[in-house]
């Protein structure tokens, strides 16, 4: 079966790096999967959930938005924050979730209501993966 290459990188790091089956992100006009030979492409990402498949198996990051481009040998997101599932604390995201629907309340038509809306798509993002984590079965061996 084919295969592409995905790297994932933040400011601070390199994120993922390996070669995959196939990859989900959401765009700016919704999901897309992305399957190897796909045609270039480059958009920007919204916060939500990455799906990648290798080998048959799922995995789950958060991402917090950035950009995906599709070359012909790999695929690139430089991302803004991107978070493997075990990296996520779901006490924080669910405080963020919180101060952030609380301020989009007082001040929903302002610069700061906005910015508690991105906070807000941030946090969900975080914990739709984290969720995942508590539904999967504990890998044995």
């Amino acid at each position: 079966m084919a295969t592409f290459r995905l790297e994932i990188v933040t400011a601070e790091r390199l994120v993922y790096s390996d070669d995959i089956d196939a990859l989900v992100a959401w765009g700016v006009e919704g999901q897309l999967g992305i399957l190897p030979h796909h045609a270039p492409l480059m958009t920007m990402l919204h916060p939500g959930d990455l799906m990648i498949r290798k080998d048959k198996e799922e995995e789950y990051l958060a991402i917090s938005g950035g950009f995906l481009e599709v070359r012909p040998d790999k695929v690139i997101i430089l991302a803004d924050a991107c978070e493997r599932i075990d990296e996520i604390d779901i006490a924080r995201a669910e405080e963020a979730k919180k101060r952030a629907q609380e301020t989009m309340k007082a001040a929903p038509l302002s610069v700061e209501g906005a910015r508690a809306e991105a906070a807000l798509r941030r946090s969900l993002a975080r914990l739709k993966v984290a969720e995942r984590r508590r539904r999967q079965p504990p890998r044995v061996g």
